[in-house]
Parts: structure tokens; sequence; C-alpha cells
């Protein structure tokens, strides 16, 4: 991948770390030919039987290094690209070569980049600011404009453009007026659907794998379902009293769950997505919230973390030490306060690599994986590690130059920020373990 960079003192893992002895090699051989073979295999033979793994060494090396400012966003999109605004700039680059694919100039101020459908959707700075600009992420070209602020849901290449009631992040999103059902490609309004008050959005996926709904629930608690693609309104219930916040209701095993107040407290209710029926519904004292976790869900609040099957509402496992979870692709985070302890199993909630100490970096690399730093007890230098589901604890990558901060992963990159005002694109290769 390239050469290591130099760098701070690692902090200590708890493993051996060290270069082995090396050995000049004479001039002319001065031991007999089979010497040399009976040696390595003696060496093997102890190698393999040590009762402690080898980490053998890694390295982080920078590929590229792009100036940007304190305020500019930037963002790794699908593809292994890499988008950076700098100034009044936009640049793309190849994440694997580092080379620059585009470069234009670009003259609206955004505190975030968000990408969609192949394409880069440009929202001006400012709270209160509306319309998005659309511009393509193959060649930086500008596609087109649309006077509302665009979303995208997963599963769906069409696009949304609403009114936001208030900012807003997650599955559900509270809007107003308009909902418009957005071409990709030209921009065009495919249908639109009229709001006589406020809604929140979501998109949910169609039953057996066919094309995504959206679902509307209006402030007097009516829930419609549209067909994505034609606009057709499938199906409409009536659904309990509750906060619909951005987090309720969520999608959880192909199971529509709400939270809501109950006739005992706090219960929660389920609703088959190809028609709305209702399925179960169950007290659960003490929760707070319901968070997708692979293909349970999860309820986080007074007892800590339950996984219940969202078809049955049965309870799969529970974690009392945990206070929280977050998903991130097929990986399942427990939490303990605002700290991630454990990279866990969702199926069963078996914590599969210690996380204690460490911090999240965000985005994953894949296969499970996540990248994570910890800082050195006195503050002034930290390191990364991969934590991987084959290994009790996170297997060290490199040491991190003082000053790298606001981190983002992809697949055998690592792209920081640094205090002398760049975006440093690391390379890295895994660390194995022998024996």
């Amino acid at each position: 991948m390239g050469d290591t960079v130099s760098g701070p003192v690692v902090i200590d893992l708890g493993l051996e770390r060290g270069e082995p002895e090396t050995y000049e090699r004479p001039g002319r051989p001065t031991t007999p030919p089979w010497f040399a073979p009976a040696i390595l295999a003696v060496l093997v033979l102890l190698l393999a039987g040590a009762s402690a793994p080898l980490l053998q060494s890694s390295t982080l090396t920078a590929l590229l290094r792009v100036p940007i400012g304190p305020g500019d966003p930037y963002t790794i999109v699908e593809g292994g690209r890499l988008v950076a605004q700098s100034g009044g700039t936009l640049n793309s680059y190849h994440l694997q070569s580092g080379e620059l694919r585009w470069s234009v100039r670009q003259d609206i101020p955004v505190s975030r980049l968000r990408t969609a459908s192949g394409l880069l959707l440009l929202r001006p700075w400012g709270r209160f600011v509306a319309g998005t600009t659309a511009i393509s992420l193959a060649t930086g070209g500008h596609q087109w404009r649309n006077q509302h602020n665009v979303l995208s849901f997963a599963g769906s290449s069409l696009l949304f453009a609403v009114d936001d009631v208030r900012t807003s992040s997650g599955p559900g999103r509270r809007v107003e007026n308009t909902v418009q059902v957005v071409d990709p490609v030209i921009g065009n309004v495919r249908w639109e659907v009229d709001l006589p008050s406020t809604a929140v959005l979501l998109g949910v996926p169609g039953p057996a794998d066919t094309q995504p709904r959206m679902l509307l629930v209006r402030d007097d608690r009516i829930a419609d379902m549209y067909d994505v693609e034609t606009g057709r309104h499938v199906a409409s219930r009536a659904l309990p009293a509750a906060d619909y916040d951005p987090d309720n209701p969520v999608i959880a095993g192909g199971v529509l769950l709400l939270k809501h107040p109950g006739p005992s407290g706090t219960s929660v209710s389920a609703y088959d997505l190809a028609d709305l029926r209702p399925i179960w519904t169950k007290p659960v004292p003490g929760t707070t919230r319901v968070i997708p976790c692979g293909l349970l869900a999860c309820l986080t609040g007074q007892y800590g973390v339950r996984a219940i099957d969202p078809a049955t509402g049965d309870q799969r496992w529970q974690r009392g030490d945990w206070r929280d979870v977050e998903q991130d692709g097929t990986a399942l985070i427990g939490y303990a306060g605002s700290k991630p302890v454990a990279l866990a199993d969702p199926e069963t909630g078996r914590t599969v690599v210690e996380l204690t100490g460490w911090d999240l970096v965000p985005r994953s690399p894949g296969n499970g994986e996540l990248l994570v730093t910890r800082a050195t007890s006195d503050g002034t230098r930290s390191m990364v590690a991969i934590a991987a589901p084959d290994a009790r604890r996170p297997r060290l990558l490199a040491e991190l130059p003082t000053g790298t901060g606001s981190c983002q992963s992809a697949p055998e990159r690592l792209v920081c920020r640094s205090s002398y005002g760049e975006l440093v694109v690391w390379a890295y290769r895994v660390a194995t373990e022998a024996g």
C-alpha cells in the first residue's frame, strides 16, 4: 500500500510489538545445505505453538492531501469517491488512486454534502433556506435545481422534494405543503401529494422485494401509503396517538413499529407493510426508543437494551449493561452512556469485540468491521485500530499524527482532517495474525 509513515509513540494495547531480529547473510555458504531448511522448520514449529499471536506490521500511508477550511464539508460516496469542498471549489477524488476526477466552481455555501442516485444534492447553508441543486457525481456537471429540499430513501432511485417543518434527521421527517416525487435524471416531478397540514414522511420497503413505498402520517393520525413508482394509493390506516418524532415510527425486520402511550404505560404496535394491517400490540414499560437491530428491533430505556422479534413482539435477548445501541451497516454497537463498549452480534446480543475506551470512526470499511481511535492517557497522541468480528480486541493499525481528527473510513482508507488545514487520505493495510 505504501511506505510506513512515521509518527508518535503507539499506545500499548496489551500486545507484544516489535521487530524480529535480523541477520546478515554471509557472502558464501558456511554451513551444510540442509542446515537452513532445518532451522526454518524449527522456527515454524515454534511460532505455530506460541501461546500468543504475533502482530505483523501494518502501514498507514498518506495517499492524498487536500487543502480544506475548518467549515468546509467533505463526504465519502459509493464507488470509492471522496468529494470535498475547498473554499469555492468542489473536488472529486478516486479513493484508491488519489486521482482528481473533476473540479468545479461552487458558489453555494453548504454545511453538509448529501448524495443520492448518483447525484450530489447541495442545500444552501442556513436553517430556513430552501432549494436543492443537483450535481452529477460522475462529472461534476449541473443537472437540475428544485425549489424544495430534496431527500432520498434507501431502496428507491426516485427522490422526494419537501418543505421541512423543522430540521430533523433519521427515518422520519415532518413535512408540510406538498411532497413531490422527483426523477433524479432530469429533475422533473413524476407525481405529488398535497398536504392539508403537516405529516411525517417515511420511505418503506415494498413486500417481497417489490418497489418501495412512501408512507405519510398526517396530523389526524391517518397513515397513507403510496407506490413510489406510480403514485398509486395502496393503503390507509388510523394509527394511535404518538409523538411521531424523527425516530418514531421505524422500520425493523420488514415491519412498521410505532411507540405510543398504552393503557398502562408505553406500548409498541406493529403493522404489516403490505397493507398497514395491525399485527400485535404489547406493553413495553420503561422504553424510550425503538431502533432497528439487524433483523430484530431493539428497545432502549430504563431496563437497558431488549431485542424483540418484529413479527411477534417476543423478546430474543436483553443487555442490562447497555443504555443504547447503534446500527452501522451490518454491525451493532452497544453503548454504556455516550461511549461505545461493544461490537455485538445483532441476533444474540453477544459481545464480539470489546470497545471500551475506543471511539468510533464514522462510516464503515465493510464486512461488519469498524475503525476505532483511542487517545493516549496524556491526550497528546492517538492511534487507530480495526474492530473485526474475528478478534476479541481491536487490532492496531497505526499511530495517527498529532492534530488529526474528524475522520471517516472506507475500505482500506481513512480520511481525516489535519490541524494544518488539510484533508488527508490515508491508505492502510490490515495487520494479520500468525500462529
